[in-house]
């Protein structure tokens, strides 16, 4: 768990929230082992089942709830491969009020570890979805991005799909070359709104 998000956590905290960010990737091996991201997600990333991850969640969220936070005021957020797991757990776990997906990938090959993504699920979410994106990101085209907002309108699915013009792949990142400060800190507030509007606080 590095420092970026223990800090996203902590800035959560300051806005009220009782804010947790699990290892997800513990059963699989030690990601500060590794020095570069691709590696990392080849090697590591890769070979975490989504169903482990979503118990995982379950499980975290449960123990939210032993410390004090309110069973009715579940919510997630995540970036990258945490935005991904954002829309598939807004599929998963009905207690959920609403999530927040950063640039997480739509669609993907389909293993017995992934067997759905985002665009698959549509139907399913019992949450609303926000979803925040960048128009220069490279790694989720922009057609992709709107097969997606075409599919949540198929199913009458509650979701919204921000796209940043100048903002490419983690542009909320502050530590990386990739940071976009006026598109994150304009993603943090629709955040938080997101969150207020369907009673996450």
């Amino acid at each position: 768990m590095h420092q970026h998000i223990q800090d996203v956590c902590r800035r959560l905290a300051k806005q009220g929230y009782l804010a947790i960010a699990p290892e997800l990737y513990f059963r699989q091996g030690d990601p500060h082992q590794y020095d570069d991201i691709p590696t990392l997600l080849s090697e590591l990333v890769s070979k975490v089942p989504d169903a482990q991850v979503l118990l995982d969640l379950d499980r975290a969220t449960n123990w939210a709830v032993r410390q004090g936070g309110d069973a009715n005021k579940i919510g997630i957020t995540g970036f990258c491969w945490g935005g991904r797991i954002s829309w598939l757990y807004a599929a998963h776990n009905p207690q959920l009020k609403a999530a927040v997906a950063w640039y997480g990938k739509f669609s993907g090959n389909k293993t017995l570890i992934t067997p759905k993504n985002p665009v698959d699920i549509a139907a399913d979410l019992s949450a609303p979805v926000l979803g925040l994106y960048g128009a220069e990101d490279g790694s989720i085209p922009l057609d992709q991005v709107e097969l997606m907002r075409q599919v949540l309108r198929a199913a009458n699915a509650t979701a919204e799909i921000v796209v940043y013009p100048e903002a490419g792949h983690a542009f909320h990142a502050d530590y990386r070359p990739s940071y976009h400060q006026a598109s994150a800190q304009d993603g943090w507030q629709r955040m938080l709104a997101w969150f207020a509007q369907y009673g996450v606080k």
